[in-house]
């Protein structure tokens, strides 16, 4: 691994059954410079048997994660980690403890918002996908951007569900009715009780939909795709997509049909 650093595990939160929320405080060095939607690749130890003779060996393997957390945090990172199956990554992270310590590179990939963009933004999302989005819509949020942002988010049932407080205060706190409507995004025949989405925000809205849902589930019903399917102009919006590829092949075949142009859709597939 190059540029190798080192941080230590101070806190570890259960998001969900199956997703943590992992923090590092920054050791060597003691801070770091991103952009929001970097990842960073960590270097995670892995047991493999030999099948000629069943002896067990360790070895070394690099994996990437998205930074969830906002840059402004210079001396500590988060991490969002969902588990999958027996990946090694994911294992070796879900294993930690507070007081542990790993080492990992410094910050790479492109993804990222196009700073000299001013149109409107829509963030489209499945699972886990949301880390890098949620660091960028922090930022701009904590920064003062005034480009309208709406985050479309896909998980399957109530119990898949994290963030959703804090997405709401956000929403709240940088609330202010009249400006950007995409209400028609936002149909009533995908909700299970008939009721109207509230009144979008000049700033920050979003929208959690089920694909799984419960009968007493009051939110949206269906998936992602079904919401960017009643986008209704695209002329002045840019997308940024992170999570499965078929979901982010989907959405990308639905807003070139509608008119964007290839350059306003940005993406980073997680599997």
């Amino acid at each position: 691994m190059l540029n190798k650093r080192r941080a230590g595990v101070i806190a570890i939160l259960d998001l969900t059954y199956d997703v943590k929320e992992i923090h590092l405080k920054l050791i060597d060095p003691p801070t770091l410079d991103f952009i929001a939607g970097q990842y960073i690749t960590i270097e995670v130890t892995e047991m493999k048997k030999s099948p000629p003779t069943g002896v067990v060996t360790t070895h070394l393997n690099s994996r990437p994660y998205s930074i969830v957390s906002s840059p402004k945090e210079r001396s500590e990172i988060r991490l969002c980690v969902d588990r999958v199956g027996n990946g090694p990554g994911s294992s070796f992270l879900h294993a930690l403890k507070p007081g542990d310590r790993l080492d990992y590179s410094v910050p790479m990939n492109y993804f990222k918002i196009n700073e000299d963009d001013t149109t409107a933004l829509l963030f489209v999302a499945t699972g886990t996908g949301i880390a890098p989005l949620k660091s960028m819509i922090h930022d701009l949020l904590q920064t003062g951007s005034p480009r309208p942002m709406i985050l479309y988010w896909g998980l399957r049932r109530e119990e898949d569900l994290y963030y959703q407080e804090e997405f709401k205060v956000w929403s709240e706190e940088h609330f202010n009715v009249g400006a950007w409507k995409p209400s028609s995004q936002c149909p009533d025949t995908l909700r299970s009780n008939g009721q109207s989405p509230r009144e979008p925000h000049p700033r920050f809205q979003y929208v959690t939909i089920l694909s799984q849902p419960s009968p007493a589930w009051q939110g949206m019903r269906g998936r992602v795709t079904d919401l960017v399917q009643h986008i209704e102009k695209v002329d002045k919006l840019s997308a940024y997509l992170c999570g499965n590829g078929g979901m982010i092949r989907e959405v990308r075949e639905i807003l070139l049909s509608k008119g964007m142009e290839k350059k306003s859709i940005h993406f980073e597939k997680f599997y």
